[in-house]
């Protein structure tokens, strides 16, 4: 192997370790977390980490196994259902990353409604659009026989072998990645700009509350007046980093591929086969990245976290006892109360 299938192995390889264990962690912590599940976005949340578990457990040994072995690594039927089984996941994916911008966006802008706007039957009527979108976009090259194993990939994926099927497969690979990846990134866009908006306008009238406060405060200690500056300028910079990871994380990963596979339909140009594994490995990347966008650095979920830690401690602390969760406030209070 040359250094750069070797380094781009251990790439897909760490993205599928961190990847495993991160949606797995999502996973956990919306069937253990009770607030979790009782809001509507953790239905998009659970969908979006389920597809990202399957592709990483089905797809990405997949092509660790052909990187390593420069071939196909199993047989036709198995290499066209796992060539399926990635275009409807990872579609399936990017219109999950669009429906929780939707939400987002509804809940920005419409608080007050948000809860007749976008309840739980909402959602799963979204989630149902985005399964039926997802199947119907890989039954097609499923029926045609469009799924097949790709050296400039190192998978199996879209890839037509017979020539009379050239147009045919081109105006699909155009119709797909346009109902899919476009659609997703203009929802993404439209949304988020529109939540940009609304975080700006309320930091301005924060801003404004504060700078008119300072002003009447004439005793206040100048490094008090400049904490609250230094506050004001982090409370505008965090909407605009929150907004700019969302949206670019998810060009960041997928745009590389797709403009690939776009360029790839004209007959004049010719792919460096590096640079479609790079491509491919982005996509992967996406699904080790998601569950920190979306999940795990948000408070709630690093409680449910810390709660299954103390518990798995307590038990392993206390193992004859038969440790009761039911004894934790009475605990808590024994520990904190009064002498």
């Amino acid at each position: 192997m040359h250094l750069a299938e070797v380094l781009l192995a251990i790439f897909l390889f760490a993205v599928l370790i961190v990847s495993l264990l991160a949606n797995l962690l999502v996973v956990t912590c919306f069937l253990y977390g009770t607030e979790i599940r009782k809001q509507v976005s953790g239905v998009f949340l659970v969908n979006l980490s389920l597809c990202n578990l399957l592709l990483t457990i089905l797809n990405m040994p997949t092509t660790f196994l052909a990187l390593i072995k420069h071939q196909q690594p199993f047989g036709d039927s198995l290499c066209k259902a796992a060539g399926f089984l990635e275009t409807f996941l990872t579609s399936n994916a990017m219109l999950s990353m669009a429906a929780l911008s939707i939400d987002k966006w509804i809940a920005v802008v419409f608080p007050l409604s948000y809860t007749s706007k976008m309840r739980y039957k909402d959602a799963v009527l979204m989630m149902g659009y985005s399964w039926f979108h997802s199947l119907a976009f890989s039954l097609v090259p499923f029926f045609f026989s469009w799924l097949n194993y790709g050296s400039m990939y190192a998978s199996c994926t879209l890839h037509v072998k017979e020539e009379a099927d050239t147009r045919k497969f081109m105006a699909f690979t155009i119709v797909f990645h346009a109902a899919t990846f476009m659609l997703s990134l203009l929802i993404l866009c439209f949304t988020y700009l529109k939540v940009l908006k609304v975080a700006r306008f309320h930091c301005r009238r924060i801003d404004i509350i504060t700078m008119q406060t300072l002003v009447l405060l004439v005793d206040i200690h100048p490094s008090v007046k400049q904490r609250c500056l230094s506050e004001q300028k982090r409370r505008r910079q965090r909407a605009t980093k929150k907004i700019s990871i969302f949206i670019g994380s998810f060009v960041m990963c997928f745009a590389p591929y797709v403009m690939t596979r776009l360029i790839e339909l004209l007959p004049f140009v010719k792919i460096n086969c590096y640079w479609g594994i790079v491509s491919k490995c982005l996509t992967y990347s996406k699904a080790a990245s998601d569950p920190f966008v979306y999940s795990l650095l948000r408070q709630q979920y690093k409680k449910v976290l810390l709660n299954m830690v103390n518990r798995v401690l307590k038990r392993e602390l206390y193992p004859s006892s038969g440790y009761n969760s039911s004894l934790d406030t009475e605990n808590d209070y024994c520990l904190h109360r009064p002498s």
